[in-house]
């Protein structure tokens, strides 16, 4: 439990070193920042950084090399997959510090972000710590989407959308890691092409090990640029959760409901309304008026351009979540149940556990 683990301060007093892990796929857009962002740390432990490279279409894999012909602490691995938790995998095995920490390609880190997670795991004991999701946008769909799923009524209670206390969490945004903890969990399930960091916080509950949540933890994340692109993203995210909750029996909670039944009480109301009575149109009147209202105050000192699309923001997120998570055929949870396969093996991370014994 927390209160019974390894220092990770080494008996020189010096800080533990630091891997940080990054999966990509086409993010010319935002690498060179995120990388930047991440050599700047105000850390004084070593630091290295893994690049997990996905198929990108774009000029990723140029900035990528060039990233690593600049600093010799930055290292690059292929992911041919292009998936999520076989990149992330890939870079674990390929790193070699006792701390592991998570970023996304489009992902911004807080300047002291890494030295507040090593200070956090030491004090609390926590196998992983995380911290806020701070969405923030770059044009008025992006400010929307933003103000969107930083909201109680875009995300629900989730304090690593909104905030809050700090304390034990079920999952966080991201994540730094103890080393020991991943290769004790067989690194992420590959299976998981979404909800994977939800999934393996959810393995390191159950064996005992804490999550905890602080909102000293920060990082900037560029939301999706069109509502195509937001729509598929919580599809996905709902699809994929209905997998975790078949996959680990007693997950689900009456937040992740909320969704699909908006969904279809939505879709009733409709249909009641067309073939019986024009009373149940109530219902999709009631949703629009909630989430009109719901993005008044999330949209405070926004433009009046991205005001105005908090309300299709977070439709698309509530409508696309719900409706991946009815769709999600127990098929698919079914191929995940059956694979039950550690995603890293002991083999793979021997040269990582040689290294976290001599940090």
């Amino acid at each position: 439990m927390g209160s019974h683990h390894v220092s990770q301060v080494r008996s020189d007093g010096q800080l533990p070193a630091v891997s940080v892990i990054m999966p990509v796929l086409n993010e010319e857009r935002h690498l060179r920042g995120a990388v930047t962002a991440i050599l700047a740390q105000e850390y004084a432990g070593e630091m290295e950084v893994v690049i997990a490279l996905g198929p990108s279409g774009d000029r990723t894999d140029e900035i990528a090399a060039e990233l690593v012909r600049e600093d010799a602490r930055v290292h690059t691995v292929p992911n041919p997959t292009g998936r999520t938790p076989a990149a992330l995998n890939a870079a674990i095995k390929a790193s070699r510090h006792p701390i592991v920490v998570r970023v996304d390609g489009h992902g911004m880190l807080s300047p002291n972000y890494i030295a507040t997670a090593v200070r956090l795991l030491e004090e609390t004991g926590a196998q992983n710590v995380g911290g806020v999701m701070h969405a923030e946008g770059e044009n008025d769909w992006e400010h929307a989407v933003a103000a969107a799923m930083t909201s109680k009524i875009g995300v629900g209670n989730a304090a690593f959308h909104t905030g809050g206390q700090a304390g034990p969490a079920e999952t966080v945004y991201l994540g730094v890691f103890r080393r020991e903890a991943l290769e004790q969990q067989g690194g992420y399930n590959e299976e998981f092409i979404r909800a994977q960091d939800w999934e393996l916080n959810f393995r390191i509950r159950e064996a005992g090990g804490l999550i905890w949540f602080s909102p000293e933890l920060r990082v900037s994340y560029r939301p999706r640029p069109t509502v195509r692109a937001l729509a598929k993203q919580y599809k996905d995210y709902g699809r994929w959760r209905h997998v975790v909750a078949r996959y680990h029996e007693g997950s689900i909670n009456l937040r992740y409901l909320a969704p699909p039944a908006a969904v279809c009480a939505i879709a009733a109301g409709i249909v009641v309304g067309a073939a019986l009575t024009p009373w149940a149109y109530a219902v999709p009147a009631a949703y629009l008026v909630a989430i009109t209202a719901g993005s008044l105050p999330a949209g405070k000192g926004l433009p009046l351009k991205a005001r105005l699309r908090i309300p299709v923001a977070l439709a698309t997120m509530h409508m696309c979540w719900g409706w991946g998570f009815l769709t999600s055929p127990r098929a698919l949870a079914r191929k995940v149940i059956a694979s039950r396969r550690p995603a890293v093996t002991a083999t793979d991370t021997t040269a990582a556990t040689d290294s976290t014994t001599a940090g």
